[in-house]
């Protein structure tokens, strides 16, 4: 079986600043049949960009965003969020990979000790 993956929204901003971190989630991004982008990492990746870089450098984040399969927030995924201990948006994209059997690949220490997580932290 195919592993999918979800890279949330910090992971993609340091792909997309090219950072020394990048190279941790480019394996997740540049393979786009295995990619599953939640709408809501898509929204704060583009208005993260769009406002630090401007409109041109956020169309290209979108595009290359939306390489990955776009999955957008249904009564279910909004359930399964609901009963997780997390911050709203951090709840939306952990349950958005757990629903599609994805491992979420993250710096952010709130997914930690989560199951199906590929967790980098920050040194």
């Amino acid at each position: 079986m195919t592993t999918l993956n979800v890279v949330d929204s910090s992971g993609w901003l340091e792909y997309f600043a090219g950072s020394a971190r990048a190279r941790l989630f480019a394996p997740a991004i540049e393979a786009p049949d295995r990619l599953i982008v939640p709408v809501l990492v898509l929204y704060e990746v583009v208005k993260k960009v769009r406002r630090e870089r401007g409109d041109p450098a956020a169309l290209e984040a979108a595009a290359v965003l939306r390489s990955g399969r776009i999955v957008e927030i249904d009564i279910a995924t909004a359930l399964d969020a609901a009963q997780l201990n997390l911050p709203m948006a951090d709840s939306l994209i952990y349950a958005t990979a757990r629903r599609s059997g994805a491992t979420l690949w993250t710096q952010d220490e709130d997914f930690a000790s989560l199951r199906g997580v590929k967790y980098f932290p920050k040194n």
